[in-house]
């Protein structure tokens, strides 16, 4: 054990080398790192999920629904807050730090005659993983996009996206129905196809795509379910929801009326994927109940954590802290990587947020980072008040001494960064 936690960094160090400054698209390094394990990926069922924004939530939300059956549930997903095992998860137990070294040991000469990048092995890893937990269902999450996503090499019983945003648009294109074709490249023949985006002009282009392909059925959430009567709160998310022919108020302790959004995708998900899987509304509503997803509008105390990441998860953001009762003024701890279009998302957060501070998180890739100068030129012209403290540590001392209400937000790092500074497990049934 002492052994394995000794070389368990080193291990992760060997991992994160295997980043380099471009991302490698294409699936045939991952297809011949699974050949040389057995294909493990074809050893279980799998439910596919892309999207720009709610895969985590749909996600987490799927394992709950899943796991009150009584089944063995697998979830891969992507990027992790503080430790890289969140990513690799049987049961609500993540992948111990052992059994990652041990598949550092056993396959480096093959990752390294291949090729792989950091997330093609990681992929590789977790489908061994799963396929050694003799698990009944995974939820695989997309990395980036989907047809060229290295996940993307599962035979899934389902396959849904959630929701298409203007994200990561150097390697996806520069508009959305570049962005939705990327990530329809999920859809299979003869497999459901299920599409949770509300926006009617995105949803008949991925409506489209999966039907070019053969996906079969093609189900649009929206036109098969409705959810009124919203409620939200502190404690979750309340909604009266008429789906699979029943009709029934629901109660997620996931925060933001999004949530409803990202239940319904879920629930209509697993009913795609039939037999076992497929979960009626009315044992859903009591299932749900147990989910919990970190770094979604998470409060701790006066802290609250949300890694929302682009100007679509910073406006939910904002539209949350409206319909929450918290105590004011609001600071928000804000690091964005540069390469996202951070001036929209302060003006999504300035109506909610009384001062910024604005920081660099520790681990964000400094070939990434965005500059803290041009920020705060940017949030003075607007007339938002800003001060920009390059120390995380101060940064978070001084939120902490000026805010009621604490916020930080931003990216995946920030969040994970604050986290493991103020001892918040992410990790954790």
């Amino acid at each position: 054990m002492d052994v394995a936690l000794t070389r368990y960094p080193s291990a992760l160090e060997y991992l994160f080398a295997r980043t380099t400054g471009a991302y490698k698209f294409g699936l045939e390094r991952t297809r011949a790192l699974l050949a040389e394990l057995g294909d493990p990926h074809l050893a279980f069922p799998v439910i596919h999920i892309a999207g720009t924004n709610g895969k985590g939530s749909s996600v987490a939300t799927a394992e709950a629904l899943l796991r009150a059956r009584g089944l063995r549930v697998a979830r891969y997903t992507s990027p992790h807050l503080v430790d890289f095992r969140e990513r690799i998860v049987v049961n609500g137990e993540p992948i111990t730090a052992e059994q990652v070294v041990a598949f550092i040991d056993g396959w480096t000469p093959a990752v390294e005659r291949i090729g792989a990048s950091f997330f093609e092995a990681t992929t590789a890893l977790a489908f061994d993983h799963f396929a050694r937990s003799r698990i009944d269902v995974a939820l695989v999450e997309t990395g980036l996009g989907g047809r060229l996503d290295s996940t993307n090499v599962v035979e899934p019983i389902a396959a849904g996206v959630t929701s298409i945003g203007l994200d990561h648009t150097e390697y996806l294109g520069p508009t959305l129905e570049a962005i939705a074709r990327e990530k329809s490249g999920i859809f299979k023949a003869g497999v459901p196809a299920v599409i949770g985006e509300g926006d009617p002009e995105v949803r008949a282009w991925l409506a489209r795509d999966a039907t070019a392909v053969g996906a079969s059925p093609v189900r649009i959430v929206v036109e098969e379910t409705e959810a009124t009567e919203f409620a939200v709160s502190a404690l979750g998310t309340e909604f009266r929801l008429r789906a699979l022919g029943d009709e029934r108020v629901v109660g997620t302790p996931l925060v933001g009326r999004h949530q409803a959004d990202n239940f319904t995708f879920a629930l209509t998900l697993l009913d795609a994927a039939g037999g076992r899987f497929r979960v009626p509304l009315a044992e859903a509503a009591e299932s749900v109940r147990a989910v919990r997803l970190p770094g979604r509008f998470q409060r701790v105390g006066r802290w609250v954590f949300d890694v929302a990441h682009n100007a679509d998860g910073a406006r939910t953001v904002a539209a949350t802290l409206a319909s929450v009762e918290h105590e004011t003024p609001v600071v928000a701890v804000l690091c964005v990587l540069g390469d996202k279009d951070w001036r929209a998302m302060l003006d999504a957060l300035a109506p909610r947020v009384a001062r910024f501070v604005l920081t660099n998180a520790p681990t964000a890739p400094a070939s990434r980072s965005w500059s803290l100068s041009e920020a705060s030129e940017y949030a003075a012209a607007q007339g938002y008040p800003a001060v920009a403290e390059p120390d995380f540590d101060l940064a978070l001392s001084l939120a902490e001494a000026e805010g009621g209400t604490m916020l930080v937000t931003g990216s995946f790092h920030t969040v994970g960064d604050a986290m493991a500074r103020l001892q918040v497990s992410p990790l954790g049934n």
